[in-house]
């Protein structure tokens, strides 16, 4: 088995792509991203994201790089709905656990609210396969949208009451967007499959990094000390409230989102050395 000195489990909203401009926005995170994987460093990008936003705006600029063919690096979307490796011809395979996937009667309910009643600040992700996800249109100012989202939260929590889809499904809401989504999803379950993906191909590090801007992210760091491995997290919207965990929590100053996001690559790449 191949021991990496550490690897990475990346939230893609916040410390990889921009909130506010939805796609890598900072160079430096592309090349960096690629000097890891070219090193062996294994990557797992763990979001609630589609693949299609994944293949469109992390992984295409990762291959336009020059990703290496021998760089060991995954992806898990929808919170651990979807799963595929990240190969410098694409995106490999996708593979989905339809056993999690919203009722289409949810689905119906929930979209055709947002297209009938608030398509003026927000749009259905169309390229959910297990999740139901309604994102703020950039076009719009956030607080006109988080206006908005509120309202809509509440007639969502009151569909889902009158659909009677029980506690097996819950809405999540993010400052970007609203998600119905199985109970079972989550990024400590999104870790588990990287971390199971990552063995399975003789792949391991002797310490981890998790790094995300919510404190659901904080799940991706609790999977991998839960194993017993040594891991620590990176917040980069620490503003919400850190969480006092068992393990090393960080943050990189002042500095947020995807700004944050960089400087921990960058020093990342200078450990290599």
């Amino acid at each position: 088995m191949r021991v990496a000195p550490f690897g990475l489990l990346l939230d893609v909203d916040g410390p990889i792509a921009s909130p506010i401009e939805r796609r890598i926005a900072i160079d430096s995170i592309v090349r960096d991203l690629l000097t890891l994987a070219a090193a062996g460093i294994p990557i797992a990008f763990i979001t609630g994201r589609s693949d299609a936003f994944m293949r469109e705006q992390v992984v295409a600029p990762l291959v336009a790089g020059g990703l290496d063919a021998g760089a060991h690096v995954f992806g898990v979307f929808e919170k651990g709905g979807c799963w595929a490796p990240v190969t410098p011809q694409g995106l490999g395979t996708l593979e989905i656990d339809r056993a999690v996937a919203v009722p289409d009667a949810v689905r119906a309910a929930v979209e055709g609210l947002a297209r009938e009643r608030y398509a003026d600040t927000m749009f259905v992700d169309e390229a959910k396969h297990v999740m139901i996800s309604l994102e703020a249109r950039t076009d719009v100012e956030p607080a006109v949208y988080q206006q908005a989202q509120r309202r809509f939260d509440a007639e969502v929590d009151a569909l889902l009451v009158s659909l009677a889809v029980g506690p097996g499904f819950r809405r999540d809401s993010t400052i970007i967007s609203t998600d119905v989504e199985s109970v079972l999803l989550d990024k400590d379950r999104g870790a588990a499959r990287a971390l199971d993906w990552f063995a399975a191909r003789g792949v391991t590090a002797e310490r981890w990094w998790s790094a995300g801007d919510s404190r659901s992210d904080y799940r991706m760091a609790d999977e991998v000390h839960r194993r017993g491995i040594p891991v620590a997290h990176l917040d980069v919207r620490p503003g919400d409230g850190m969480l006092d965990r068992p393990y090393d929590v960080v943050v990189e100053g002042d500095l947020i989102h995807d700004a944050a996001g960089a400087v921990f690559l960058r020093r990342r790449v200078a450990e290599l050395a």
